[in-house]
């Protein structure tokens, strides 16, 4: 079940559909149950709550109120069995809803987590949450003393959240983007002066110093007016660093490919009105370009894109919405999200448009599909990937459909992309992975899509390393760099780097093999890649002390030091070095099955070598279960590590599990 708060006080079902609530009572005693999280309301404080003067069979009737609540929230609970939802304990009740079940508990800690994360995840973490705004909180009793504080503290949050998605904004380059979203803003909460200043701020980094003066202007008449106070030192300081034009506030100090960029669109907003749809058209286009530039362009571009897409959304015109969504077609070649939030923001919209896209609008539709396949990378089911269930995967092979029926060379390139994207069912898949990355070579070099022959070249270096085919490797990684220096492709370089590392890795010493990774890692900084920079560095050396077999390496690793989405898959490993077996095997147990990713076969070896060392048979069992299919292959699925073949590992899982 899922909880609104953040609006009117509504629930949904697990798939989405509303779930009936007999009246306003039954709604009421729900909300005051969410208002608790998680903890127990006795029945007096809900009598006092729901009536001024409570009738005379006010107990019973919250006890009607809760048991038709427990109905509707567990239709298929059976008969005489405890609930599980909302239950009684003591003399009170409680709603033991999950912690992401309820929107108001999502957006408290959307806010919480986006303090501590870089500029481009805060934003579209921020961004998404926003989103779940359908209204005023606890729209439906507003009046009520319950409920007053809450509806205080949460509104008091979304104004927080409004300016940390400004400032993230701001912290990218894309200060022209900030602007209209701030002036409304202060317009209707005049009294805020951290958003005054994030305005003006905004203003001078577009270029427009005066307009920033005036703001500040503004506010000092505003607050005059409305509170009898002059602004604060904050407002002070920065009216005196505008006249003086003070070196920290120079747009200068951000990437100068975004300052570039972000110009181009100010000079874009002073010709184009503020409504006209091409806007949102033309925004979209910008950032599809601004991706592959490298620097800061990638998480400038993501930021404006995901702007543009709610805006569009927000029109209700699915037609516009398909569009803006569908020009984003930049080549993705890692399956791990750089940003999960804004992208399941992105497929739910997409979602939503194909419902009401004209059935007749194929290229529009294609485009969808292939945005879904593309931005769910790495969500396939863990457990059970069945061949034709998941959405993703469906919606890869339909928008593949449609390109080849309408005979569109662009359009067939990025279905193709969503292919590869969906094609980690199991383990082993590297040659379908093959077919793939040729033909996104043929059609792209036919058509002149030099973004997407770079990708399918990609995609044939971790098919060939996949092979152990290193010179038929090297030959795709050429081919990419040439075209990447013809185009100013920067961020091609990562990759083939990385490429090279671990070709490095297979044919030098430990020292040196080192060293090429932490290169490596060099080129990542600054990229825009969180999803690939989070936790590689540490996993490419420890796959390298695997195959070299030196324990005291993996021993000596930091007990600080950041896995990211690793953590889980290395801990038995590194507890094996450190002599703790039983802390081991205790992580073997409550493992669960990595995600279905070019990492997935790496990252089973890494668990199977900790499960040999500790002679846990179950684990060896579901090792080589999974790997099993891509024996004919290495674990260099990815391209940047690997932990040795696939055939060695099998074998010596047989003989562990023989004994």
């Amino acid at each position: 079940m899922r909880f609104q708060v953040l609006g009117p006080v509504t629930v949904h079902d697990d798939l989405g559909g509303p779930v009936a609530l007999r009246g306003p009572r039954y709604r009421e005693v729900l909300a005051r149950l969410i208002l608790a999280h998680r903890h127990v309301v006795p029945v007096s404080r809900l009598v006092d709550d729901l009536w001024d003067e409570p009738p005379a069979n006010a107990v019973g009737a919250v006890r009607t109120f809760v048991a038709g609540l427990r109905r509707a929230l567990e239709p298929d609970r059976p008969p005489r069995t405890p609930a599980r939802l909302l239950v009684t304990e003591g003399l009170g009740y409680a709603l033991r809803a999950e912690p992401d079940a309820v929107d108001a508990w999502r957006f408290d800690d959307a806010v919480r987590v986006a303090s501590t994360l870089p500029a481009e995840q805060a934003f579209s973490l921020l961004t998404a949450a926003l989103g779940w705004w359908q209204g005023p909180a606890y729209t439906d009793f507003a009046e009520e003393g319950w409920a007053r504080a809450e509806r205080s503290r949460l509104t008091e949050q979304r104004l927080l959240a409004v300016e940390r998605r400004a400032a993230a904004q701001l912290a990218l380059g894309a200060a022209a983007a900030a602007v209209p979203d701030l002036d409304a803003h202060v317009t209707e909460h005049p009294w805020r002066e951290d958003a005054w200043g994030l305005l003006a701020t905004a203003l001078y980094r577009s270029g427009r110093q005066a307009d920033a003066l005036a703001v500040l202007a503004r506010a000092r008449r505003m607050l005059a007016q409305d509170l009898g106070i002059d602004p604060g030192p904050t407002l002070r300081r920065l009216e005196h660093d505008l006249l003086r034009q003070a070196a920290h506030l120079d747009p200068a100090a951000t990437d100068p490919t975004v300052r570039v960029w972000e110009q181009a669109r100010a000079a874009y907003d002073n010709a184009v009105p503020p409504h006209a749809r091409t806007r949102l058209e033309s925004t979209a286009g910008l950032m599809r370009d601004l991706a592959v530039t490298g620097g800061g362009g990638l998480a400038a571009a993501r930021a404006h894109r995901i702007s543009a897409v709610v805006a569009a959304d927000e029109l209700g015109d699915a037609e516009l919405t398909a569009r803006v969504i569908g020009i984003y077609d930049v080549p993705a070649i890692w399956t791990r999200s750089d940003d999960p939030a804004q992208d399941r923001r992105l497929v739910a919209i997409a979602e939503k448009t194909l419902l009401r896209l004209p059935a007749h609008d194929d290229a529009d539709r294609a485009r969808l599909l292939a945005t879904i396949a593309v931005e769910s990378r790495g969500t396939l089911p863990v457990d059970n990937p069945t061949e034709a269930g998941p959405r993703p995967l469906r919606a890869a092979r339909e928008a593949e459909d449609i390109a080849r029926r309408l005979h569109d060379p662009a359009l067939l390139a990025f279905a193709l992309n969503g292919v590869f994207m969906q094609s980690f069912q199991r383990a082993g898949l590297a040659q379908r992975r093959a077919a793939v990355g040729t033909e996104i070579v043929a059609v792209a070099a036919n058509s002149k899509l030099a973004t997407y022959e770079v990708l399918g070249h990609l995609i044939l270096v971790q098919t060939r390393c996949a092979g152990a085919d290193y010179p038929g490797a090297d030959q795709h990684a050429d081919a990419a760099d040439a075209l990447a220096r013809r185009y100013e492709l920067p961020l091609v370089e990562v990759f083939t780097t990385w490429y090279r590392a671990l070709r490095t890795s297979a044919t030098q010493v430990l020292a040196t093999a080192e060293a090429a990774y932490e290169a490596a890692a060099a080129t990542l900084t600054g990229a825009g890649m969180p999803g690939l920079e989070q936790g590689m560095l540490p996993l490419a050396q420890l796959s390298l002390y695997l195959r070299h077999h030196d324990t005291g390496k993996i021993a000596a690793i930091a007990p600080d030091t950041d896995w990211g989405p690793y953590k889980s898959w290395v801990e038995p490993t590194l507890l094996v070095a450190r002599g703790d077996l039983d802390g081991a095997r205790e992580a073997l147990h409550h493992l669960t099955s990595p995600p279905r990713d070019l990492l997935f076969e790496a990252l089973w070896a890494i668990v199977a070598q900790a499960a040999i060392a500790v002679d846990d048979v179950e684990t060896m069992h579901r090792a080589s279960i999974q790997l099993s299919p891509a024996a004919a292959e290495t674990t260099a699925q990815s391209a940047l590590l690997s932990v040795g073949p696939v055939r060695t590992l099998l074998d010596d899982l047989g003989t562990a599990m023989s004994h």
